[in-house]
Order: C-alpha cells, then sequence, then structure tokens
C-alpha cells in the first residue's frame, strides 16, 4: 500500500516533467513567429519529448513508409517504429523510409484541435494504414512460432491548444465519428487542454477524456499503454521485399 508521502513524491515528480516538457513546448512558440517555422519547430520539440521518454525498442522519427509492392504513404510529422528487429529502407539526410511492417503509431503535430486538422491527421494516418504488410514466421528457442496477426497501426494529432470551447465538446465528437475506419484517430493531446482516447464501438464512438494540468504526462502514460498491448512488431517477410526488386529489374 502507498503512503500519502509517497504518493505526494510521485505527483511532484510527474509534476517536475510536466513542467519541464510544456516549458520546452512552449518556448518555440513563443519565440517562432512564422506559420511554417513555426509548425516546424513544433514538431521537433514533440518528437524530443518522445526520442527522450519512450523505451528503446521504440523509435521516434518524421518520415514516409513504404511497403513489399512499392506503395509509399505521405510523409508523417511523428512516425513510431520498431529498430529492434526492423531496418531502415532508407535513411539519408533526414530523409527516412520505414517498412510498413515495423510501424506502430503516426501522428500528427499541429497548432491547435480542429475539425480541418482532425481531418488532415485522419488522412495522413490512412496513407499508411492502407499499406499492405508482409508478417512471417519467427524461429525462437523452443521452434517455429506462426506469423502474428497483424495489428492496427495506432493514430494520433499533437497540438498546442484546441480551437474549440469546451476543448473536448461535440465538435471533437462529430468529426471523430466521421472518419473513415482506416482514418480513425485513437488518442490525442493538446498542451493547454488535456488528452483524449477514443474507442470505435460497432455504433457511435466512445471518449475518454484527462483533462487538466498534467497533459503531457497524461499522453505519455496512455500512449505507452496503447503501445505495450500491441506487442512487438510482425515480423517482415524479406522475399515480399526482393520479389519487388527482382521484378522490377526484369521490367527495366
Amino acid at each position: 500500500m502507498v503512503n500519502n508521502s509517497e504518493s505526494m513524491r510521485l505527483k511532484d515528480i510527474l509534476d517536475g516533467l510536466q513542467g519541464r516538457l510544456e516549458g520546452e513546448l512552449r518556448g518555440n512558440r513563443a519565440a517562432v513567429v512564422h506559420p511554417g517555422a513555426r509548425g516546424e519547430a513544433a514538431e521537433e520539440d514533440w518528437l524530443k519529448v518522445l526520442k527522450a521518454h519512450l523505451p528503446h525498442r521504440y523509435q521516434a522519427d518524421k518520415a514516409f513508409v513504404i511497403d513489399s509492392r512499392g506503395a509509399c504513404s505521405e510523409q508523417i510529422d511523428v512516425v513510431v517504429y520498431d529498430r529492434q528487429y526492423s531496418p531502415f529502407l532508407y535513411n539519408h539526410s533526414n530523409q527516412r523510409f520505414i517498412p510498413a511492417e515495423s510501424v506502430y503509431a503516426v501522428i500528427e503535430v499541429k497548432q491547435d484541435l480542429s475539425r480541418e486538422h482532425i481531418k488532415y491527421a485522419g488522412e495522413k494516418a490512412a496513407s499508411v494504414q492502407n499499406l499492405y504488410r508482409t508478417s512471417e514466421r519467427v524461429t525462437h528457442v523452443e521452434g517455429i512460432a506462426k506469423p502474428r496477426q497483424l495489428p492496427r497501426i495506432l493514430a494520433g494529432i499533437l497540438t498546442y491548444q484546441s480551437s474549440w470551447t469546451p476543448a473536448f465538446g461535440d465538435p471533437l465528437k462529430d468529426i471523430l465519428s466521421e472518419l473513415q475506419v482506416n482514418e480513425q484517430i485513437d488518442i490525442g493531446c493538446t498542451l493547454t487542454h488535456g488528452v483524449f482516447e477514443v474507442s470505435y464501438p460497432s455504433e457511435g464512438i466512445n471518449l475518454t477524456l484527462a483533462e487538466g494540468p498534467r497533459s503531457v504526462v497524461q499522453f505519455l502514460m496512455r500512449f505507452l499503454k496503447q503501445l505495450q498491448s500491441m506487442g512487438t512488431a510482425p515480423a517482415i517477410n524479406y522475399n515480399a521485399y526482393l520479389d519487388c526488386i527482382q521484378n522490377d529489374d526484369q521490367s527495366s
């Protein structure tokens, strides 16, 4: 059983983390005036937060996602992906192409939460969700495991504030309910208001809110919980990528 002093100590630590991260995220917004430059600064700030606090099995970068058939996503602000078992397909001069099988989550970064930006984030997510993914058998100490079922790739949005009052009211629910299956957003955070998580039953949506001052900490904990439930990324069928290369060589 946790006593009050231990509980307060944990709260102090979390409040300190929130204060530091919030200060970093607010800093560039105050200093940078140009909208494009401010957007790029926000992307970098959120990437720094994720890179510093995700377990090492996960990597976070701005990237394109590509599949074994040669289809490619739009460029995604934040791709959370596996680097323990998965390779880069290309990584040079900040141009990263990541195999679809290794992707755990895709996140868009915007200045405010709005209908337009939710729809945009959903369309970006769909450009990844629609890619083809393989799943190969895995050899381990006790034998060979069957190919695992492909998990759904998480989709999210990170913003500084909400354009709505209240921040997570009916307009948010309305646009979330309009998204197609491959556009669905699972989690979002606004620095000044809090975090929302979304589930999609057969009819309507379920929205879970965590409003209040610990927005970044709430987001990190809830996002990590969702990543944890996904397990390990599926093993890549490298023959599928080789087939694409060989077919291209034969046709040229």
